[in-house]
């Protein structure tokens, strides 16, 4: 039988005001047990550059925050998931079923830990969530505020930071966690 893929533990709680949601784990990310780990993506600095993080870097005293201040930020009201758990090299290898399986997991979570914000990164990881946990899938999102809610969390669409994405470049990204930054504000 396989050895099974590692995957990242979900950093969920209730009462966060702002959860990340990936597309799902990177296998290098998984091995090191943190999110958003390899060095070339670009979610720590674009998030260490954006207002959303200022009163992490005051409280934890660093001026760089990195994968392994993921766990951290659940005090800071901060946490992590992915739509689907099942770790891989890219998202290209996953298929349908991986999102038939984990995209109503991922809304069961939602309401159960009810954060303020659920931040999900890219499209690629939103609209299958709302194709088939929010069953709108004749919808067209795009990046920013969604117009659908999870019980009382409001959704926004960030773009991916993977260095894969080269349609947004590190300042774009940072620019979009600050727009996160004002909606988290309303």
């Amino acid at each position: 039988m396989p050895r099974a893929l590692p995957s990242l533990p979900d950093y969920l709680r209730a009462g966060l005001d702002l959860v990340f949601v990936g597309i799902n784990p990177g296998l290098y990310s998984a091995r090191q047990g943190h999110y958003f780990a390899r060095s070339t993506n670009r979610f720590w600095p674009a998030f260490t550059s954006s207002r959303l993080s200022r009163t992490v870097r005051g409280a934890l005293g660093t001026a760089v925050l990195r994968p392994e201040h993921d766990a951290a930020l659940l005090d800071f009201g901060i946490g992590f998931t992915d739509v689907v758990k099942r770790a891989s090299g890219n998202a290209a290898e996953l298929d349908l079923a991986d999102f038939e399986k984990w995209a109503p997991r991922l809304l069961r979570k939602l309401r159960r830990s009810a954060p303020r914000v659920a931040c999900f990164h890219g499209l690629t990881a939103y609209r299958p969530f709302l194709a088939l946990a929010l069953r709108r899938a004749e919808r067209a999102p795009a990046l920013g505020p969604q117009p659908e809610v999870v019980g009382t969390t409001r959704l926004f669409v960030v773009p991916n930071p993977s260095p894969a994405n080269a349609h947004f470049t590190l300042a774009d990204q940072v620019a979009w966690y600050d727009r996160l930054a004002d909606f988290l504000e309303t």
